[in-house]
């Protein structure tokens, strides 16, 4: 299995609210719904040289306390359920309905009584030829995660 880590990023939640939130994934959802029609998101999403109508792509995607799942070009419906909860430390995850078997983990730890680090690490089961041509790709896209996940305002969701 090929193994990707992210960076560790800092969170400006404590401990306790980061994994309230990532254990129960239904706690996303109204910040998905605000997303779709946020005129700043929007900006910040041309500024970055991206098509903002990507933001109409989460209307798609579903919510349970224990699933996500979303379409996929090429793919159909991919979904990560989780598995796995260790108290205000990991939340971990496995492909469902997914070309690629992988699981994920998202490791949360304290900083202070205010702040937080998380990492995210995916192992997936990638033949030769895939992993060179994607490999690169889920390292960026790793990253990429973990530095969303950090911005998440958790104290207020």
């Amino acid at each position: 299995m090929a193994k990707y880590e992210s960076s560790v990023q800092q969170v400006n939640a404590p401990v306790e609210r980061v994994y309230a939130v990532l254990s129960n994934l239904e706690k996303l959802r109204p910040m998905l719904e605000v997303a779709q029609n946020n005129e700043m998101l929007k900006e910040k999403i041309r500024g970055a040289g991206q098509d903002p109508a990507m933001l109409e792509k989460l209307k798609d995607v579903t919510l349970t306390a224990d699933r996500i799942s979303f379409p996929a070009p090429m793919v159909g419906e991919v979904a990560l359920t989780i598995i796995e909860r260790e108290q205000d430390r990991c939340v971990k995850f496995e492909t469902e309905k997914s070309p690629i078997e992988a699981n994920l983990w998202i490791q949360v730890l304290p900083v202070t009584d205010l702040t937080s680090k998380m990492r995210i690490t995916l192992k997936a089961d990638l033949n030769p030829m895939i992993k060179m041509m994607v490999g690169s790709k889920l390292e960026k896209g790793i990253d990429d995660f973990a530095k969303m996940l950090s911005q998440i305002p958790y104290n207020f969701i």
